[in-house]
């Protein structure tokens, strides 16, 4: 069989992927089977495919489960030690009198817990505690959801859980003091965004609909919580993460792990031996629950990318043909299709985009330096704005939100802060 006829029923097999996606399949389970078919259709050797597939993506993907176990630990220690929940006070106690800046300050709040904390988890606890501040202000259910979501989706540029996980795809790239650089400017041009976007609709703001919004989620004024009083110190655990490895270059782990110390020391959770292992031993527990489906929904994801890299090769004459020479030709075009990247389609790396991503670093036309960022901005507009995230899907159901209004609001906002964001790929590692 020639190379070209296994190159197209390649593709259309990646086509029929795309389209069980979009009908809501199970992306563990598709990924799997099409780490199975690409290895059939590209005729790997039984021996190579058993190694190369099935075994070894699944082993050396142990580094970065451990950088989301790590994150969504970290994550859960903001949340139950009362750190998360006594910056969400605090930030509601100096915007109650002017809803505009009370909300805008919940987003800063939002991107800069999100620094370092990580997954689905973290996301539900955390937004159970900001959502109800911000319709308590009298922002509407959709813009409110819509806001977070963008904000949350902000500091993942720099957010080395999920660095890690999209560095699966290109390894010769680096989270150093240069990417930081690119990550931090792109992370300022969304969240810039998310503020711009409130400004405008401002006049939506109605405090007179608060109680309603609330009642509507089944989170009355009566129903609020008692927050933990924790210092003032406390406030800083978010960005220690980021700032260990800015000033003195150390790994996530460690930087996690002191972060987390850190917050428990503060906290209070210390105070005995008793009751500092019955923290770790809660936090540490919920945290992993909390990732379980993803982690086997990555080792997936890991399989098929091996299958994917086999069949590179096959690609190459294709992408040759198709693809601008231009960094700049092509960072524009991919934020012009950013939205394609919408319903795990083939710009999103964690969905059919996983060969898109595989299939272009295995080509070398371009440098793992200059394809992470690349599709990472496309993929961070999916994460933000895409009814198919997880904790999208979650807010939808927990705000009452119509997923045609999140879509309405969310999209052009991303595709405009996409289309920036791959310009300055372009001026960071167009070289």
């Amino acid at each position: 069989m020639s190379s070209t006829v296994i190159a197209v029923l390649l593709l259309i097999t990646f086509a029929l992927f795309i389209g069980y996606i979009l009908k809501g399949g199970n992306l563990m389970i598709g990924f799997f089977v099409m780490a199975i078919l690409w290895a059939i259709i590209g005729m790997v050797p039984f021996d190579t495919a058993i190694q190369k597939i099935f075994a070894e993506p699944a082993t050396n993907y142990g580094p970065t489960i451990i950088y989301i176990v790590f994150g969504s630990w970290f994550g859960r220690v903001l949340v139950d030690s009362g750190i998360a929940p006594a910056i969400s006070e605090t930030t509601n106690k100096v915007g109650r009198k002017k809803p505009l800046i009370a909300a805008i300050l919940v987003m800063i709040v939002t991107a800069f817990i999100f620094v370092s904390a990580y997954g689905v988890g973290s996301v539900i606890a955390i937004g159970v505690i900001l959502l109800p501040i911000m319709l308590s202000v009298g922002v509407p259910r959709d813009i409110a959801l819509v806001a977070f979501s963008m904000a949350i989706g902000a500091p993942m540029y720099i957010n080395v859980v999920l660095y890690n996980q999209i560095k699966v795809f290109f390894p010769k790239a680096a989270y150093n003091a240069s990417y930081l650089h690119f990550g931090i400017i792109a992370m300022a041009v969304q969240l810039l965004a998310v503020i711009i976007f409130l400004f405008i609709v401002r006049k939506k703001i109605d405090p007179s609909k608060a109680e309603t919004n609330l009642n509507t989620i089944g989170a009355g004024m009566g129903d609020a919580q008692e927050v933990k009083s924790v210092p003032k110190i406390a406030f800083i655990i978010p960005i220690v993460p980021v700032l260990m490895n800015m000033l003195f270059h150390w790994d996530a782990v460690p930087a996690l792990t002191l972060a987390t110390l850190l917050g428990a020391l503060l906290t209070g959770n210390m105070k005995s031996y008793k009751h500092f292992v019955n923290f770790m031993n809660e936090t540490v527990k919920h945290a992993i629950a909390d990732i379980a489906g993803l982690v086997m929904f990555l080792m997936s994801l890991a399989m098929f990318t091996g299958a994917a890299s086999l069949n590179a090769p096959r690609f190459k004459p294709i992408f040759e043909a198709i693809l601008p020479n231009s960094h700049l030709v092509l960072a524009i075009a991919l934020g012009v299709l950013a939205p394609l990247a919408l319903f795990r389609g083939p710009l999103h790396v964690w969905g059919a985009g996983a060969a898109t991503a595989a299939v272009l670093s295995g080509t070398g036309l371009f440098s793992d330096v200059f394809l992470l960022p690349l599709l990472y901005v496309p993929t961070l507009m999916a994460v933000s704005v895409d009814i198919t995230q997880s904790w999208n899907v979650w807010g939808l159901d927990y705000m009452k939100v119509q997923s045609k209004d999140f879509l309405k609001y969310g999209v052009p906002v991303m595709w405009i802060v996409s289309i920036i964001n791959e310009f300055l790929v372009f001026k960071f590692f167009g070289w």
